[in-house]
């Protein structure tokens, strides 16, 4: 995702952005809190700044942008401090967060059994917890002649990237747009031909969303046997721009980019476009499967969520962190850090194509940053 400031982004500020402030003071503690844009409250969190000056964390791409938001707002709070972040995967991540070579580690996806039980041993033998932290909202991108405003469902969209739905005016996409003038035009399905947590999320939400449509299952290789593989993100989103009838899975920030129309999804309470307020309600749905602070999400209940309004097509990354074992001066820079990301931090998000957090959400990740020790 690229931070650059974008038209249409900032109606996501405007939906869902946590406007906070923040103010120092004498003994070096930042308190972050204010209202959001809708007039609720959201939850205060003093900064205790001090211990480590430089932390260290790797992992996820995908959250690299949102990371270079939650540091400027962390140098801003606390006077001196710094976080370098190598966005160099998520399994990289893992694997160094457990060799105990970073402070935090970055995963598009909780860990494996074999991998928590190295982050246990990492960790003085206390569990490591998986910190949902960033949600990256996904973009059924699409270019199409005359039209600009399109309803799909995820039956439809799986049956799009299998190649069983070919034509832009299939019966079965006009019956989602009564009144539209759909071409007869050859749909042009573009997909990641790199490994890519985008690929493997937007997959497990076919596979939860559209179990009998879409059945090639879910995994970071695109499986839908059709169209054609560009790699990264940019790469897909410039092929859809130069390409009538295109559709892709992108990344907020690089449909907009590229000047990509958007596709509104159809959950089964009616069709829902992609604002900061309809991610956010698919967030409030989630449930977590974790135990106790150990925030693991159950992505099934975003993907397969039916609440009204909600945009449920979302990627999650985990910040993953010692719950205990660390040394005092990095525990104290890890919770302040993530008590600025969770707070203040969010108010640059949806100008960088992420979904700020709801407060409801925010209440969770607060009680278990405070909880580290």
């Amino acid at each position: 995702m690229k931070t650059k400031r974008h038209g249409a982004v900032v109606g996501l500020i405007a939906a869902g952005a946590l406007l906070l402030t923040a103010c120092g003071s004498d003994n070096n503690t930042a308190a972050t809190g204010g209202s959001s844009t809708g007039g609720a409250s959201t939850p205060s969190a003093p900064v205790e700044c001090g211990g480590k000056t430089k932390l260290n964390a790797e992992g996820s791409s995908a959250q690299k942008n949102a990371i270079d938001t939650f540091v400027q707002a962390y140098q801003q709070q606390c006077a001196g401090a710094d976080l370098a972040y190598n966005g160099s995967g998520s399994g990289a991540g893992i694997k160094n967060f457990n060799a105990g070579q970073v402070d935090f580690g970055g995963s598009d996806s909780a860990m494996k059994d074999a991998e928590i039980a190295a982050a246990t041993e990492r960790c003085q033998g206390n569990p490591a917890w998986h910190l949902p932290m960033v949600f990256g909202p996904v973009a059924l991108g699409y270019k199409l002649n005359g039209v600009t405003d399109l309803a799909l469902n995820a039956e439809v969209t799986a049956k799009i990237f299998n190649g069983s739905v070919k034509k832009w005016n299939d019966p079965a996409i006009s019956a989602l747009n009564s009144g539209a003038k759909l071409p007869d035009t050859e749909i042009k399905v573009v997909y990641r031909n790199d490994e890519s947590g985008t690929t493997d999320n937007f997959q497990k939400y076919l596979t939860t969303a559209a179990p009998a449509a879409w059945t090639q299952g879910d995994g970071k290789q695109f499986k839908g046997g059709v169209g054609e593989g560009k790699e990264k993100s940019a790469g897909v989103a410039q092929a859809v721009a130069s390409v009538d009838g295109a559709i892709t899975y992108v990344e907020l920030s690089y449909a907009q980019d590229n000047k990509l129309s958007i596709a509104k999804i159809d959950s089964g309470a009616g069709a829902v476009e992609l604002t900061g307020e309809s991610v956010g309600k698919a967030i409030d749905s989630a449930k977590i499967k974790g135990q106790g602070n150990d925030l693991v999400l159950d992505l099934n209940s975003i993907y397969g969520t039916k609440a009204e309004g909600a945009y449920p097509l979302l990627l999650a990354t985990y910040e993953i962190v010692c719950s205990k074992g660390y040394d005092a001066d990095t525990a104290k820079a890890v919770k302040a850090f993530l008590t600025v990301a969770a707070t203040t931090g969010q108010a640059g998000l949806a100008d960088a194509g992420y979904a700020p957090l709801p407060d409801a959400f925010q209440e969770k990740l607060l009680t278990a940053i405070k909880a580290i020790a």
